[in-house]
């Protein structure tokens, strides 16, 4: 079979519409599992809980199959149970685990988290979304030992793009890090021009791990590989050291007044505040501003906040349109069974909520 045929189809995690179907061949997959071992620092002689969706390309093709191609030794859990995850990791002298932040967090905040002996957890690996800077610090201070990775990419580059090592993670926390082995990234322009350091614009690559198109959907594949490179739908830039930033997602920057703000910047000031277990930040309809800066929040157990509290503590940190105009406080927050955020969700549930008080003004 050549290596550039079609062996598999891997949907998208639908948390801006509805998946999509990225064609991989033998070449895709086989320079991801090449390129997340060596960027990875991975070895046969780890053992690995894999407690996510195995339909989830990271946990499957970052983690599982590099595992097998290394002879490692792999337990699998059928869910991201904090307990049970933190009491395996005991049992088994665990030495890697992946997870996206929220369940990094989901660990941290479980009550047996210091019961447990964890000193075999010696490689910890992040992505799928964004971590939070104040979790990250968190995370280095309270599993000392623990070496860091932040694996950043998406379905469509099987899914490897950059890595953010242990050696940079404290210095440049927040990073996503330098293109993986066998990945050329670049931040273009709105006319796919490459810009210089320090300038947003969006991400996009060229290398063997990218799809060789969306299934039935020839239009929206050329779109997607305009000019050569894959346009991921994120932005981002290259700072001083070389190290990529991800802004956001083009679809979740919010337009308010006439001005850009990354949802990420909020969150990551939202998260300082000692009595917030998760937040996500996104735009809801407004007759005035377009859009209005929304947070929904989940309060940690014991903990009281208002809404108030909240935006005046993101007063201190932020210029005035960055600052939520609304806080919705939550129960939980609303996520695919990866553990991405879907923040969608959010925005059509507060937008019924924005639209139906004003249609109640209009009838008082």
């Amino acid at each position: 079979m050549a290596d550039d045929q079609l062996i598999r189809l891997m949907y998208t995690s639908g948390t801006e519409s509805r998946p999509k179907g990225a064609m991989h061949s033998s070449r895709s997959l086989m320079g991801n599992y090449i390129s997340s071992i060596v960027s990875g620092g991975m070895e046969g002689t780890d053992v690995e809980i894999h407690s996510l969706p195995l339909y989830h390309c990271a946990q499957l093709d970052n983690f599982l199959i590099t595992d097998i191609y290394l002879g490692a030794t792999s337990i699998i859990l059928p869910r991201p149970e904090p307990e049970v995850v933190l009491r395996t990791i005991e049992k088994y002298r665990v030495t890697n685990y992946f997870a996206p932040p929220t369940v990094w967090i989901s660990l941290l905040r479980c009550p047996v988290f210091d019961e447990v002996d964890l000193s075999s957890l010696r490689k910890g690996y992040y992505g799928a979304s964004a971590m939070p800077v104040e979790i990250l610090a968190e995370l280095r201070e309270r599993l000392p030992n623990l070496r860091l990775w932040n694996f950043y990419g998406q379905t469509e580059m099987a899914p490897l793009a950059s890595v953010l090592g242990p050696d940079e993670q404290e210095a440049h926390a927040g990073a996503a890090g330098r293109p993986a082995v066998n990945v050329e990234t670049a931040i273009l322009d709105d006319n796919d021009n490459p810009v210089p350091p320090g300038v947003v614009g969006e991400i996009a690559h060229r290398s063997p791990h990218l799809m060789l198109g969306y299934l039935d959907d020839p239009a929206r594949t050329a779109e997607a590989f305009r000019g050569g490179w894959f346009h991921s739908g994120d932005l981002g830039y290259y700072d001083e050291h070389g190290l990529l930033h991800v802004v956001d997602r083009k679809k979740d920057m919010i337009n308010t007044g006439g001005e850009n703000v990354a949802s990420r910047e909020v969150e990551e000031v939202i998260y300082r505040h000692p009595a917030v277990e998760e937040v996500a930040v996104f735009g809801v309809p407004h007759p005035t501003w377009v859009e209005a800066v929304t947070a929904a929040v989940v309060v940690r157990n014991g903990m009281r906040l208002e809404a108030g509290e909240l935006i005046a503590h993101c007063r201190e940190h932020l210029a005035g349109f960055k600052t939520p105009k609304q806080v919705h406080f939550v129960d939980s927050l609303p996520k695919n069974p990866s553990g991405k955020l879907l923040k969608r969700v959010l925005r059509e549930r507060f937008s019924e909520q924005v639209e139906a008080t004003a249609q109640e003004g209009s009838q008082a």
